[in-house]
């Protein structure tokens, strides 16, 4: 329901931007595959020197392989706000970023320095995905408490839609643990995400 404020800042004809974040948690090591979907996807986004188009493609790319392992979904959780300014929606993208990025704390780090030694990458039990955007306009499916299937589900079909419908602002994927070989184990996982529900 829109506020009193949604509704005079949209007669006097400012823009309404979402900044928002998505939490996904996976378990089970079926799904180490999509940490190296992640990497690719960060890599090129990176790479593309942060080129709107590229990150919004990886995006797409991502939110697809996330519907895909959906069976392994365990928790997930959303924030975001809706600002009429757009260097706030900035800053507050910013701080989000920052958030997300402190966010990689696993453990079991692999020495891949000896020779000859044979290379074993321990399956990823717990993987969390963190997807921030920033877009213009209204989409309910993502603005709304996505702690169920799905709604997550919708969630992503919705950011999907809008790379397409050239509405993202502003992109950003995190996830932890950050590399094969790496493990978020369940203590680190309460602790550096508390705000995950379960599904």
């Amino acid at each position: 329901m829109a506020s009193w404020r949604d509704s005079f800042n949209k007669f006097t004809g400012k823009t309404r931007f979402v900044v928002s974040r998505l939490f996904i948690h996976l378990v089970g090591s079926e799904v180490t595959p999509l940490l190296g979907i992640l990497n690719r996807a960060t890599r090129e986004t990176v790479e593309s020197e942060g080129d709107l188009e590229v990150a919004g493609e990886k995006l797409v790319e991502v939110c697809q392989s996330l519907l895909q392992y959906n069976t392994y979904w365990q928790s997930a959780a959303n924030e975001g706000d809706v600002i009429w300014d757009e260097g706030e929606a900035g800053d507050f993208f910013d701080e989000l970023f920052t958030d997300s990025a402190q966010r990689y704390r696993s453990s079991g780090e692999q020495d891949y320095e000896e020779d000859n030694a044979p290379l074993t990458l321990s399956p990823t039990a717990n993987l969390v995905v963190m997807i921030t955007v920033a877009f213009e306009g209204e989409m309910p499916d993502i603005e709304n408490d996505l702690a169920s299937v799905g709604a997550m589900t919708q969630a992503l079909k919705a950011l999907i839609n809008l790379h397409y419908q050239e509405k993202l602002r502003g992109i950003q994927m995190h996830f932890s643990p950050a590399r094969l070989g790496d493990e978020l184990n369940n203590e680190q996982l309460l602790l550096n995400f508390p705000e995950l529900i379960p599904l």
